[in-house]
């Protein structure tokens, strides 16, 4: 017949006084507090594998971990091992996912998918680019893991460039983030690309013309033409010429 284990009490466990050899206290379930002679108090649970070994899980010291926690902890563990999963292995892979997520930081996916680019870019696209990210996007969000990113972040990061007057450059970089996102979705390190659902967060850009003149200032600028024809190729003076007759007038 099993013996039978009374559970625990608040003050059985707080008042668990060292001796000379470490000693366990038993609140049923496998579940116990280990406490060593030193003093410390680390709540552990002993199972059985689904190979029938033996095993044990480490929930925590007390009174960080309080007994109703270390408790619940037992309860999911239960919960697993009448899955068929093993605790502790479900542990080390919870643990090594977690690993994995914050090493995959915004900075680590954005110099990644740079990396894929940069052969079908020229020099100078290559150098902006990064020099932008480095500049504006890397030191605000950069050591963030990308999956723990919200709206907030991403728009607090172009809100600044644009409020520094270089509004521009936001939208740019905006665009930039939209794709840095879509590639991590790609290689499956996000659910979500945050900057497709931001249509309205940056002002509006005003619609700018190209330099003109006036039909008064065609005089001088056919002498200036006349002046530097030695310096033009033919087909450059030609097509000056063309583009003279054959435009319409708002052009």
């Amino acid at each position: 017949m099993a013996k039978l284990i009374v559970p625990l009490t608040e003050m059985q466990v707080r008042n668990a006084k060292r001796r000379e050899k470490a000693y366990r206290i038993f609140d049923g379930g496998g579940l116990y507090l280990e406490v060593a002679p030193g003093g410390s108090r680390i709540w552990r649970m002993k199972f059985r594998q689904t190979n029938g070994k033996e095993n044990i899980l480490t929930f925590g010291p007390y009174p960080e971990v309080t007994l109703e926690e270390a408790r619940e902890k037992r309860l999911e563990a239960r919960r697993l091992i009448r899955q068929g999963v093993d605790p502790a292995r479900h542990r080390d892979d919870a643990k090594r996912r977690a690993a994995e997520e914050a090493a995959n930081t915004f900075e680590k996916i954005a110099r990644e998918w740079y990396a894929t680019k940069v052969p079908t870019w020229s020099e100078r696209t290559s150098k902006n680019m990064i020099q932008r990210l480095e500049a504006d996007i890397f030191p605000e969000i950069g050591s963030r893991p990308i999956n723990e990113l919200k709206h907030r972040d991403i728009i607090t990061t172009l809100r600044k460039i644009e409020e520094r007057g270089a509004a521009e450059i936001a939208h740019r970089l905006k665009a930039v983030c939209k794709k840095i996102f879509s590639y991590a979705i790609q290689c499956g390190l996000t659910d979500r690309n945050l900057v497709v659902d931001m249509t309205d967060v940056l002002k509006t850009r005003r619609a700018s013309h190209f330099a003109a003149i006036d039909a008064d200032e065609l005089p001088a600028f056919l002498g200036a033409i006349e002046r530097n024809e030695a310096r033009m190729f033919q087909p450059t003076r030609i097509a000056l010429r063309l583009m003279l007759l054959g435009v319409r007038q708002n052009e």
